[in-house]
């Protein structure tokens, strides 16, 4: 065989930027639940990867891609086999066996989202090993290894629903079976919203995606040596683009009425969704083709997570079932629609009937049946087995800590009873018995001598600057500041978090504490209103107490003396 330098360096970049996707759903994953299962995240995106590798490379492989039957390939460890009547032109074994490995990670990895946050990580291995060692390479093998659907004409290009369908409907089995996280569902049924801790990394992981779909869905083109191929490259990657800018604008625009204001986590889940949805056709549409799947994920994905949290009363932290089962799903009968027959059978709008559109429904349909029977019994296996579930102190505390002995992923910043973050010093202290400065005794007050006020202010989180600022223009040359949760008279305002209200009766508040003796208490209380007042709700409050006494710790210096500076 003689193999093209320019057809195996494409697959080569497409397998790196492919398994560079495991950083992006690492980072989704890990942004759209709290920080006490962050480590425990990372970790499972890490360990699929390392697992489904070797189990694709000895028996993964040949299941999908030998020449056994039309619904099974053929066991063979460590790819020793001939599979000349598989690759690609010019492509060699091993290139091609890279580019399919990091496929089969994906579908792996999607699964990790919709069971985040309350899964025992043995039998997160355990599920993940059986995903890549038979589930995806067997109904890989009807799509691509040459099996009955292929032979049918089942049109999925790079994997709508031979990748991401299959890992959805892995998240939807198991995540009914594993049922919601602690909290999730009050007494009424109602679902009560779980906010994810971090969203700057969960938006660096939707752009590390999108950026990664370019490989994903460009390098399945498996070659550009010809005018042919570099121009399906080329419409490859507008389509993709052009599907994601779409659903992204229209779940942006759709959360906008429908919650009042654009939902920014669902906006990120729409991106996906437009990407996941253009895979299945992005070779074989033309743009309209794709700018209406794009649209028509956009719509999907937000009523399909309302469904799934409201109705089917299934908890997907990170919206995986939506995203990749129901985008996934959509995508490839859409393909049936709208494909133009540049690369495959016409779709429905094209003069191409309704046989086509019959097929993607079938393949659709036949793989939906094979993934759930399958993982529904390695579920049920592994529960009987060892338990799928965590213990719920070990919920509640953190799989970080009970799974990992991981106190925080995040250094400098303690895990609050809520799953969210709170940011700490740890400053370094040596102490010594002779370091103890003598105390000094506390003076009898007379009419004439100072008096300490303490102040407490109570603002919006956005005002501290401004305060601080203003009372250093005063004279004050100390306070202390606390993030702290407080509401006043109107009990919060409610919004919405992935289509589900958030009770957001205890709002983010900062209290800044200034004992003053100094400068007149009035004058602080004065600067301090004309700083935060805005006339609107909110604004905060302020505490005005006496203070009997006041000791500087290192000096032992007492009273008026202590509140001053010592320079």
């Amino acid at each position: 065989m003689t193999y093209s330098p320019a057809n195996t360096i494409w697959v080569l970049l497409g397998a790196a930027l492919v398994f560079f996707m495991q950083a992006g759903f690492a980072m989704c994953e890990a942004g759209f639940t709290r920080a006490k299962n962050t480590g425990n995240i990372l970790m499972k995106n890490l360990m699929d990867f390392c697992i489904g590798t070797p189990l694709y490379w000895l028996f993964g492989y040949g299941i999908m891609f030998g020449t056994g039957s039309a619904l099974f390939g053929w066991i063979d460890p460590f790819i020793m086999g001939d599979y000349s009547h598989i690759l690609p032109a010019g492509v060699p074994l091993w290139a091609y066996a890279i580019f399919q490995t990091v496929f089969c990670a994906t579908s792996a990895t999607i699964v990790s989202g919709a069971m985040a946050e309350r899964t025992k990580f043995s039998a997160y291995c355990i599920y993940s090993a059986a995903i890549s060692l038979f589930i995806y390479p067997v109904s890989g093998h009807w799509i691509w290894g040459g099996g009955w659907l292929a032979d049918l004409g089942f049109h999925d290009f790079a994997g709508s629903t031979a990748v991401h369908m299959v890992g959805g409907v892995c998240a939807l089995i198991g995540a009914k079976i594993l049922g919601p996280r602690i909290g999730k569902y009050g007494k009424d049924g109602k679902p009560k919203a779980i906010l994810g801790h971090n969203l700057s990394i969960a938006a660096l992981g939707v752009f590390i995606l999108w950026f990664c779909w370019f490989g994903f869905n460009g390098a399945s083109t498996v070659g550009m040596d010809s005018d042919d191929l570099i121009t399906s490259a080329g419409m490859v990657f507008f389509n993709t683009n052009l599907a994601a800018a779409l659903a992204t604008l229209v779940t942006m625009l759709f959360t906008w009425l429908r919650y009042g204001k654009p939902d920014v986590s669902m906006t990120f889940n729409a991106s996906l969704a437009g990407l996941v949805g253009i895979t299945a056709g992005c070779d074989a549409v033309n743009p309209f083709g794709a700018a209406v799947i794009g649209i028509c994920c956009g719509f999907a994905v937000v009523l399909s997570v309302e469904f799934f949290d409201k109705v089917a009363r299934i908890d997907d932290p990170v919206g995986a079932i939506s995203v990749h089962g129901v985008c996934g799903a959509l995508g490839t009968i859409l393909t049936g629609f709208f494909a133009t027959g540049i690369s495959t059978m016409k779709g429905v709008f094209y003069g191409g009937g309704l046989k086509f559109l019959g097929i993607q429904l079938l393949g659709v349909a036949s793989t939906i049946a094979w993934t759930a029977a399958v993982i529904t019994l390695v579920f049920v296996l592994i529960k009987k087995a060892i338990g799928l579930r965590a213990d719920a102190a070990d919920e509640t505390m953190g799989l970080d800590r009970s799974e990992h002995g991981l106190v925080t992923a995040y250094s400098g910043f303690s895990v609050l009873p809520d799953g969210s973050l709170a940011e700490t010093e740890a400053v370094p202290v040596s102490v010594s018995a002779d370091a103890k400065p003598a105390p000094r005794k506390a003076k009898e007050k007379s009419p004439d001598e100072h008096v300490y006020t303490r102040v407490q202010i109570i603002c919006r989180p956005a005002s501290l600057e401004s305060l601080k600022n203003a009372m250093n223009t005063i004279g004050i040359t100390g306070m202390t500041v606390t993030n702290v949760m407080g509401y006043g008279m109107q009990k919060g305002k409610p919004e919405y978090y992935r289509g589900t209200p958030v009770e957001v009766t205890l709002l983010p508040k900062v209290q800044v504490d200034i004992v003053v003796s100094k400068v007149p208490v009035r004058q602080v209380i004065d600067t301090a209103c004309s700083v935060l007042h805005t006339g609107h709700i909110g604004d905060g409050k302020i505490f005005v107490q006496d203070v009997e006494n006041v000791i500087r710790v290192r000096t032992g210096e007492e009273g008026y003396d202590a509140l001053q500076s010592d320079e």
